[in-house]
């Protein structure tokens, strides 16, 4: 079987118990997932994460330099075929979202809290990465400035 790496920017608001999350809706499925893409030439994974979590959802802030973790899933390609994707995580502390970003039109954006946030993904391990993430003692964070 085929294995792929994707990037993901987690993206949060606060460093606080009033912490909420931003989920996206998936292009395919209309799924609430988290932003995220493929490797790109020039762009370290960290920055691969921003990049995707401005173009879903128009989001700019401070992402980590190291993931919290990573969480697998099957992929459904165009043709039909699957591949699995493992799936790198990095925080980012959201600063800003702009009026207007590439994909606005195609996806619907979402802030909720935690728990909420944790019942509306159908990915079992994207929910316990999340549900375990705790950005003020998290090593990938303390690496971010």
């Amino acid at each position: 079987m085929i294995r792929k790496t994707q990037y993901a920017a987690l993206p949060f608001t606060a460093f606080s118990d009033d912490m909420k999350i931003c989920l996206i809706t998936s292009r395919d499925t209309g799924r609430w997932i988290i932003p995220k893409g493929w490797p790109q030439d020039g762009l370290r994974p960290d920055e691969l994460a921003a990049l995707e979590a401005y173009e879903e959802a128009g989001l700019r802030g401070k992402t980590a330099k190291k993931p919290i973790g990573s969480f697998k899933y099957m992929k459904v390609l165009k043709d039909g075929s699957e591949i699995e994707c493992e799936v790198d995580v990095y925080p980012m502390l959201v600063e800003h979202q702009a009026d207007k970003w590439p994909e606005q039109q195609e996806r619907k954006v979402l802030w909720v809290k935690r728990k909420k946030a944790c019942r509306l993904l159908d990915d079992a391990g994207l929910a316990s990465l999340l549900q375990d993430f705790c950005p003020e003692s998290s090593k990938a964070w303390a690496k971010a400035s």
